[in-house]
This record gives C-alpha cells, sequence and structure tokens, in this order.
C-alpha cells in the first residue's frame, strides 16, 4: 500500500549536509528544485509515476547532485535540507 500524501508530509525532515554524504556514496541522493512541493514530488516517485517523473527528470527539477553543487556543498557542511526518504532514494531540498 502506498503511503498518502499526509503520511509522506509527516515524515519529512531536516538534515544536514554531512549526514547526507553516506546516500550520495551509495546513489540514493536526489535533488528536488526549490520551487517544487518536496511531498507531491515524493508522491509522484513513491507511486511509480513514471510520466510525471520523467518530466520532472527532463525539465531538470529533480536530478541527482551536481558536481557544482556537490562542491558548494562541501564548502558549507552544514548546510540544511528538507529530506524525504522514498526507498531505496532520499529526496533532498535546500533549504533557503
Amino acid at each position: 500500500m502506498l503511503p498518502t500524501k499526509e503520511e509522506l508530509a509527516l515524515t519529512v525532515d531536516e538534515a544536514e549536509w554531512d549526514w547526507l554524504r553516506a546516500h550520495l556514496e551509495r546513489g540514493g541522493l536526489i535533488v528536488v528544485a526549490p520551487e517544487l512541493d518536496l511531498v507531491d514530488t515524493g508522491s509522484k516517485v513513491a507511486s511509480n509515476d513514471a510520466a510525471a517523473v520523467d518530466g520532472l527528470i527532463a525539465s531538470g527539477k529533480l536530478a541527482k547532485p551536481s558536481q557544482e553543487q556537490l562542491a558548494a556543498w562541501n564548502e558549507q557542511r552544514e548546510k540544511r535540507f528538507s529530506t524525504l526518504i522514498i526507498s531505496p532514494f532520499v529526496l533532498i531540498q535546500e533549504k533557503l
């Protein structure tokens, strides 16, 4: 049974960059663009909504971290992110 958006919203958390590095190393870290709703995006990933997820990937709004992002975050190791676990992925969104 898939989690509801309400259930997903209850699992949104906050993490520092250093805490997320292990997920990066195993290839499970996914960046959600700041203009997207993290829970709505997570719901699409969890329900395997291929059309929606493919569209987000094609538009660059859902992606693996870029080298530029990684370099910036490594300089700001205490940078904070909103996080949502959709196993095996951890969706992250930069806190501005």
